[in-house]
């Protein structure tokens, strides 16, 4: 029984502390924006998402395979912005300096890529070189749907991220507001979908999710009605009642609802600003408190949250916001304001001091 309950405890543990729940939404402004925004989290360490990658037009890449630097080559054609994870020149967000998002988002035990074939090295890449491989190479969702045959994702183990393979599905989106979902299984298999209310999250793949909205088709933002019992009549007791039934926890199809709720009962936005804004306070509803996904006796001692970044791209104005664990001050990129055929290739760390920005007021 000792040898059940531990095994049990040790399952447990597993499947709390270590925390990969992404949560993704679209927004559009009545100006013609496009806001493409999610959290990261990733409760294992800190990933150091906070740091950003400045990638400049025409740079060359080679992309890894399993045997090493022998992958595809490629001349990127345009210059961008990425999150990085632990220090890699990948991570889980980009935008290039046509509107161009890439967003990759945590899909464990669905994820398969392609069986590496040596005689197929030059296509082959690994899953974070195909995001640069987009980010650096088109200008469209569609360009990149076109293209896409012409590669080959394979799996890569990367030390860095402690030697594990790294399941992921992705969401691309342009300024004109055409976006999709590429989930890659079956070996290699591609697969795209339509974004349902631009929602994303993790684990099931997402034809899953579509169906399990199905279960919630009786949400509503209304109120419910008062009713009567025999000598009772019963009322709401506050606002929100419609939307009793909710899911409120972290789990990937919890979140998948509860973002397209919260997209779909969106109030209308005048501008792209106002639409970024929007984006960060919905997604506040989906920051997750380390304690409650890690057992106190097994917290981490590098990060203070298991959402550790939160971001919101304007794609139509090409602006990449931010704002993270350490300091919740939201900062911008403009790619506009970068020249992308002279800047160097650099990492921005804003986090340095690990400190929240405060402004005291003074009283006279």
């Amino acid at each position: 029984m000792k040898v059940i309950t531990a095994i049990i405890v040790s399952l447990i543990f597993f499947n709390t502390s270590i925390s990969f729940a992404c949560t993704g939404i679209t927004l559009k402004s009545e100006d013609g924006g496009i806001i493409v925004a999610r959290t990261v989290e990733w409760a294992l360490s800190d990933a150091q998402h906070n740091k950003v990658l400045i990638v400049p037009r025409n740079k060359s890449f080679t992309a890894l395979t399993p045997e090493g630097n022998n992958g595809m080559k490629w001349n990127g054609k345009f210059g961008f912005v990425s999150l990085t994870a632990y220090g890699q020149p990948y991570g889980p967000d980009g935008l290039n300096e046509e509107g161009l998002y890439v967003g990759v988002y945590y899909l464990p035990g669905f994820a398969e890529y392609a069986i590496y074939d040596k005689s197929k090295a030059s296509k082959s890449l690994s899953v974070g070189d195909f995001m640069q491989w987009m980010l650096s190479s088109f200008k469209s969702v569609d360009e990149i749907i076109a293209n896409i045959d012409k590669v080959i994702v394979v799996s890569v183990k990367n030390e860095e991220f402690g030697g594990a393979e790294l399941p992921f599905h992705f969401k691309i989106a342009d300024q004109s507001g055409n976006s999709k979902i590429l989930e890659i299984v079956n070996k290699g298999e591609i697969k795209i979908y339509e974004p349902y209310m631009g929602v994303i999250t993790n684990s099931p793949t997402y034809d899953w999710h579509i169906i399990n909205q199905r279960n919630y088709l009786g949400l509503s933002i209304l109120p419910n009605s008062s009713q009567s019992f025999g000598t009772y009549e019963l009322q709401p007791t506050g606002g929100g009642s419609g939307l009793i039934g909710l899911p409120g926890d972290f789990t990937p199809p919890s979140r998948f609802i509860r973002a397209a709720a919260f997209t779909a009962s969106c109030r209308p936005l005048s501008t792209s600003t106002e639409a970024v804004f929007e984006s960060f306070r919905i997604l506040d509803n989906f920051n997750i408190p380390i304690g409650a996904q890690v057992p106190k006796g097994h917290l981490p001692d590098d990060i203070v949250s298991a959402t550790q970044i939160t971001t919101s791209s304007d794609l139509k104005n090409k602006v990449f916001y931010y704002h993270t664990m350490w300091n919740r001050q939201v900062r911008k990129i403009d790619l506009n304001a970068i020249d992308f055929s002279k800047v160097k290739e650099q990492m921005i760390d804003d986090d340095e001091n690990k400190s929240n920005s405060v402004k005291e007021i003074n009283i006279n």
